[in-house]
């Protein structure tokens, strides 16, 4: 039996009444939804990433259409099948099949359906028996307010995700050194994140360069006093961890390197003293800005943080092209970086936080040492 979290189906049900009381608001009697991510969030079933399905709600009935086979989990009332492969090439036309089985599993009608603005097929809408448009309702914003706060089973699948990332940067503690080349310690991280969380990951992170802000790795060998950023972002069945840490590539991190890691330790220290639900976004985004300005004007220049969850950037937003406050539930990153070209060539470290009643807990542990 395996000890791997997974979604707790009555947890699943349960977000199910909450998109029941969205139709309620906005006066829909139904909803279908396509994105991965929401049949997971409302079933619990995830499909493959080359197959699709779709969740059928109402007052009463969830139906899931899933492909092939009836999922051995799942939280809908009721699953119905579409053949997503024949003799096992892989449909192009997959939403065909999806349409067929709701129109023949679910009393076409012309009430108001509610969908997402940009995953619902207009294929998904005919086949339930709405031809006019004007009868949908995109709740896409509303469904995307609710992922904002997550449940203890959506907890427990980013933290083993987290768990990944730990054993990423133990390995990288271990191999990282003058001409090291970054495709080769790309290709490391994988392996020991896939070990440390037991399957293969169904995402990644971004950034694997030395002498750089980040980015992918390069067919590129790390040089001695360059910083080397890794912001990793494995994902475990759908749910994202996103931090980073910043390693000096000979081990010996010069006394600029040391004091811009300050500055940027204390940013993450205000980001636990001060936030807690009711907290400004904004207001977090522009204290650090300033604080890491002090350092050298404009050195820091990418957004502060983000949610995450079943996507890489979701809300709350720590950036001035948002006014997000934070809520209790909310899973975040903090990012503070600074990029000069003394730095060789940039420190970024990143810490995901859950915010609770009080303020935050802290789920990232790994050291922060250059």
């Amino acid at each position: 039996m395996s000890d791997k979290p997974q979604l707790d189906l009555d947890l699943c049900r349960e977000r199910q009444n909450r998109v029941r009381t969205v139709l309620e608001t906005v006066q829909a009697e139904r909803a279908v939804f396509s994105k991965r991510e929401h049949v997971q969030y409302l079933t619990g079933f995830r499909p493959h990433h080359l197959m699709s399905a779709a969740v059928y709600l109402d007052g009463d009935d969830c139906l899931l259409v899933a492909p092939n086979e009836k999922p051995a989990r799942h939280a809908a009332s009721r699953v119905a099948t579409f053949e997503a492969q024949w003799r096992c090439t892989l449909r192009q036309d997959q939403e065909l099949g999806i349409a067929k089985v709701l129109k023949e599993s679910v009393n076409p009608d012309t009430s108001s359906l509610a969908i997402e603005g940009s995953g619902g097929l207009s294929i998904y809408v005919q086949a339930l028996g709405v031809n006019d448009l004007s009868k949908t309702v995109d709740v896409e914003a509303e469904l995307l307010n609710l992922r904002r706060h997550k449940d203890l089973d959506e907890i427990s699948m980013i933290v083993h995700a987290i768990g990944g990332t730990q054993a990423m940067y133990a390995r990288a503690k271990e191999i990282i050194e003058p001409g090291i080349n970054e495709l080769h310690v790309f290709n490391e991280l994988q392996a020991a994140a896939v070990s440390a969380i037991g399957e293969p990951l169904t995402g990644t992170g971004n950034d694997y360069q030395s002498d750089s802000p980040g980015g992918p790795p390069r067919d590129r060998d790390a040089q001695d006093g360059e910083l080397f950023v890794l912001d990793l972002g494995p994902a475990y069945q759908g749910y994202f961890a996103d931090n980073c840490r910043t390693f000096a590539v000979n081990g010996k991190p010069t006394d600029e390197q040391l004091k811009a890691r300050e500055v940027i330790v204390s940013v993450l220290d205000i980001v636990k003293a001060n936030v807690k639900p009711g907290y400004s976004c904004k207001e977090l985004f522009e204290t650090a800005k300033s604080m890491l300005d002090e350092y050298e004007a404009e050195s820091f220049f990418h957004h502060l943080g983000h949610g995450i969850g079943l996507y890489p950037h979701e809300g709350p937003h720590l950036n001035p092209a948002w006014d997000d406050t934070f809520r209790e539930g909310d899973v975040f990153t903090a990012e503070p970086g600074l990029y000069t070209r003394e730095l060789r060539a940039g420190i970024r470290i990143e810490e995901n936080y859950l915010v609770t009643a009080e303020g935050v807990e802290q789920l990232t542990s790994f050291p922060t040492d250059l």
